[in-house]
């Protein structure tokens, strides 16, 4: 069974979806202000692995990913360009995509955008006025009132906070120690210019943390099973989202919640300041692709700091570059020259496959999965698994990995009957002891009932379908 860390109670647990078979899941997706640098793409890289256990574990997955699309930097930004907030932001929001396609990413099921759902922000907005769990200040904007929710600081487990009256922050984005009542609707100020929309509460436009509350609910229903973003989110952004969504709703707004960690530059923080905040276009640059990175990221556990270095990322190519060259070779390789009995091989096969899904299932333990995957291409190279059968694998892995091995092997995956190989282990035995009547016997009957002949290769014999 599945097992995944929850940040809300700080432990692992098994998962269980609210409904069998059906995992609905969120993830915070990306401002689009500027190109997404590696710190974001690691966590989108996350939330495609965990899809691809989910789904490799036979769920059903609905995925949504938020677009925010108006805050206070994507205005700021359009301000600065002279152009309209929707043409600002439709430049990032393309590139985002991009990137996504390039580490191959499977793309979520909906990328709402923020600007298309003011309207549900509005309802949510003016059903937590109506419960008294926000109120319009003096400035004209409305706020939540975290000392009316309880349970504020569930998620972030905030100790020893002090609330004051009336204390209230008007960013978006602020730092954990101003734990105060936040906006959910910005009153339009002057240096927002054109950009605002008409409400009950006079004109302006939603702050940042009511955008993933209003499109999380409506998409997915009022609880969801797994909400994911980075771990810097969790304070103030994702304890905001509880307090408004299980304020307006009454209910649970989320089960599990699941964030990955830092990504690291050189052993510090990515900043403007040092320059070290890359773009996939900068691996470019430097002669590394996309997949390179993706590779990277399958290194280190999720909840562990992955310090990025351009070192680090050359031997993740390296690495890439000889899974990559394994598997075009396969294609070349008879498939049918393990050393093993077909009954060992069967038994080291599942080996490899019980402790890949072993792996994967304590809280996704990629870079466990990974030492699997070239323990296989190991074996295949000391002719201890047959070809036919590390392709099977590799293909089978891969699924969660996401490094387009398909794409290098031509081959499609043969599945030999168990009689066969056995017929065929037999018929080298016979041959060894010299017993060529049985062997021909044998290639008679490979023939006669399963349509295969033998062909003798200086690596060993090796089944082929006859024509």
């Amino acid at each position: 069974m599945l097992k995944l860390y929850n940040t809300l109670t700080r432990k692992k647990q098994s998962f269980k979806p609210i409904q069998k078979g059906l995992v609905r899941f969120y993830s915070c997706g990306p401002t689009v202000y500027n190109n997404v640098h590696i710190g974001n793409l690691r966590s989108f890289l996350f939330a495609d692995l965990l899809k691809r256990v989910l789904i490799f574990e036979g769920y059903d997955v609905t995925h949504v990913m938020n677009i925010t699309d108006v805050d206070d930097k994507t205005i700021r930004g359009a301000r600065e360009k002279g152009i309209s907030l929707e043409s600002y932001t439709n430049i990032y929001t393309r590139s985002f995509h991009e990137d996504l396609q390039h580490l191959n990413i499977i793309p979520a099921n909906k990328y709402p955008a923020a600007t298309k759902h003011i309207e549900q922000m509005i309802r949510m907005i003016e059903i937590l006025v109506r419960k008294k769990l926000a109120y319009q200040g003096e400035d004209g904007s409305v706020y939540f009132d975290i000392s009316k929710f309880r349970r504020y600081g569930k998620l972030s487990k905030l100790k020893n906070r002090t609330l004051k009256a009336g204390t209230r922050v008007n960013l978006d984005e602020y730092e954990k120690d101003a734990i105060s009542d936040f906006a959910l609707w910005k009153a339009h100020q002057p240096e927002d210019g054109d950009i605002f929309w008409n409400s009950p509460f006079g004109k302006g436009r939603p702050g940042w943390h009511i955008e993933c509350s209003a499109m999380a609910t409506a998409y997915l229903g009022p609880t969801i099973d797994i909400h994911t973003g980075a771990v810097d989110l969790i304070f103030p952004h994702h304890e905001n989202e509880i307090a408004q969504s299980e304020g307006a709703t009454g209910k649970a707004f989320v089960k599990y919640w699941v964030h990955p960690e830092h990504l690291l530059v050189d052993g510090k923080k990515m900043s403007k300041s040092l320059k070290n905040d890359y773009r996939l276009m900068h691996l470019n640059e430097r002669g590394s692709s996309p997949m390179d990175f993706r590779y990277l990221c399958l290194t280190a556990h999720y909840r562990a700091k992955l310090n990025f270095t351009w070192k680090s990322l050359s031997g993740a190519r390296e690495s890439l570059r000889r899974l990559y060259a394994f598997a075009e070779e396969l294609d070349e390789k008879p498939q049918d020259t393990s050393t093993l009995a077909p009954s060992r091989v069967k038994k080291l096969s599942l080996v490899f496959e019980r402790a890949f899904q072993k792996a994967i299932e304590d809280d996704l333990g990629i870079p466990n999965a990974l030492a699997v995957l070239w323990k296989v291409v190991h074996a295949t190279n000391k002719n201890e698994l047959p070809a036919s059968v590390a392709v099977r694998l590799l293909l089978e892995f891969d699924k969660i990995f996401g490094l387009g091995l398909d794409s290098k092997m031509k081959r499609t995956v043969e599945e030999i009957p168990a009689e066969a190989a056995k017929l065929l282990a037999e018929r080298e035995q016979a041959r060894k002891n010299k017993d060529f009547a049985q062997s021909d016997a044998i290639r008679n009957r490979l023939l006669s009932e399963f349509h295969y002949v033998i062909e003798d290769t200086p690596t060993g014999p090796r089944l082929k379908k006859s024509s």
